[in-house]
């Protein structure tokens, strides 16, 4: 039970496709891709981007 299969991936994909529509999906993605980018940097540097940010001001 706790791995996903093909079948499992796709209805799950179907679902969200249904909830959200075509158009929201590419929105979603792009701001789930820069909220893991910050916390990536974020991580990284150990201080959150704001902070980093006024200091480079």
């Amino acid at each position: 039970m706790g791995r996903l299969g093909v079948t499992e991936i796709l209805i799950i994909l179907a679902v969200v496709l249904l909830l959200f529509g075509g158009k929201k999906i590419p929105e979603l993605m792009k701001g789930l891709g820069s909220g893991i980018k910050e916390f990536k940097n974020a991580s990284k540097d150990g201080q959150p981007a704001d902070k980093k940010e006024e200091e480079t001001k």
